[in-house]
């Protein structure tokens, strides 16, 4: 009875992860749920067969899960700047009046 628990709370890990994909409509939202399901049912086998094979399986999950979140927590890269954006930003700063370049004629007056 017990050895099947592991084999049930994996498949229920990949129900939880396609039934929280089609209803929140986030895959990181979903990969986080599998993965922490998954680390669950390694950790169930791991009880139940405590060999080094049992071991190394929830070793790798939870490596694997480490290695996934922090790539998917790091996010896409920046855009790289462009002289518009750089030139936006360029006039938009205060000057010494506390007013921006485009409210007055360009000129600092002390």
């Amino acid at each position: 009875m017990r050895e099947g628990l592991a084999d049930v709370a994996t498949a229920l890990a990949l129900g939880s992860g396609a039934v929280v994909l089609l209803t929140v409509r986030s895959w990181r939202t979903a990969l986080r749920v599998l993965l922490d399901l998954l680390v669950a049912a390694g950790l169930l086998r791991l009880a139940v067969a405590s060999g080094w094979t049992a071991l190394a399986t929830a070793a790798a999950i939870i490596l694997l899960r480490q290695l996934l979140w922090a790539g998917i927590a790091a996010g896409p890269p920046a855009p790289a700047p462009t002289i518009a954006a750089a030139l936006r930003v360029r006039r938009s700063r205060p000057t010494v009046s506390g007013r921006t370049q485009s409210e007055h004629s360009g000129r600092i007056t002390p």
